[in-house]
């Protein structure tokens, strides 16, 4: 049993299609009315079909009232780092402290070459990614007095001011799948965003993936419990193969429960673009799934104090 012990966070990660130019703004709101905790979007800035991924979020943070909003995940090599902390402060501000940092090191090398960003190796980019935290970190320490200075080889702020501070601690969760970006993911992060789709094993995938992440915790001091373990999912997350879009919620909050108690995922992100599924998913796998793991926790404490 692998269980860091965060409270559940359920979301839906909706394509951030242009045409029709309000559909993903008022998915959200579906989601907002509905009572998830997140809404996510992909960044992809090279798709002429997309909305701006950060534009998207603010618009989306501006008719919403409750949810947060995060990228998933922002695209690093076509956004300055310290523009990029300046600008989640200011969002973070404007909606009440309702913006999260997911984060990625890229990977679609030829698109983001064309878009003017610079083509990096997959080393090159972990160490990238991390000078960027450093900095975007500095900039949100609005209450240290001297500048910012960080001169690396990829990103260098030489005398930056620092600041605004923002509403409430903004969290960095790394899209991470290779041991590197995963250990770093543990020393600097506070969420790993992985894609269950993306795992070439599946669930027990997962398990691998967190000692990397305890690994590199443990190296920099950090409890690896400090690190919240999120997932992107889709209807065809099922041990056993089958789609849970036409199975019962029970089934759904069952395989979502196991993932939190065997793997420590405590936040899930769902792939979705209608509002059927999304209500379905907010008003009864997300209470079904809180309440197995609930069970199953206290049942933990009881036989810990019993000893």
């Amino acid at each position: 049993m692998t269980d860091y012990g965060h409270n559940l966070l359920f979301g839906t990660f909706i394509t951030p299609v242009n045409q029709p130019p309000l559909h993903a703004v008022e998915l959200a709101q579906v989601a907002d009315a509905a009572g998830l905790d997140l809404v996510t979007f992909q960044d992809h800035p090279y798709q002429s079909k997309f909305h701006d991924t950060w534009t998207l979020l603010s618009y989306v943070a501006s008719r919403t009232r409750n949810i947060h909003v995060s990228g998933n995940v922002l695209n690093l090599p076509l956004r300055q780092p310290a523009v990029l902390a300046r600008s989640a402060a200011s969002l973070d501000l404007l909606s009440g402290g309702r913006f999260e940092m997911g984060i990625g090191a890229g990977g679609f090398w030829d698109a983001i070459e064309a878009m003017g960003g610079r083509r990096l190796e997959p080393g090159q980019s972990i160490a990238a990614l991390e000078e960027a935290i450093t900095i975007m970190r500095a900039i949100w320490a609005a209450d240290e007095r001297s500048g910012v200075h960080v001169r690396g080889q990829y990103y260098t702020v030489d005398g930056a001011k620092r600041g605004p501070k923002p509403a409430h601690d903004i969290g960095i969760w790394i899209g991470a799948y290779k041991p590197r970006i995963l250990n770093l993911t543990g020393r600097m992060g506070d969420g790993w965003l992985p894609s269950l789709g993306y795992l070439k094993g599946g669930p027990g995938d997962l398990a691998e993936m967190n000692k990397h992440i305890d690994e590199g915790a443990a190296a920099a001091g950090r409890e690896p419990a400090a690190i919240r373990r999120l997932l992107n999912i889709n209807g065809q997350f099922a041990r056993n193969g089958s789609s849970l879009l036409n199975g019962p919620p029970k089934q759904w909050a069952e395989e979502l429960a196991a993932m939190t108690l065997d793997y420590g995922i405590t936040g899930f992100i769902l792939a979705a673009d209608d509002p059927q599924t999304i209500e379905l998913y907010a008003n009864e796998v997300a209470p079904a799934t809180r309440e197995l793991v609930a069970a199953e926790r206290a049942k933990l404490v009881t036989n810990t104090s019993a000893v």
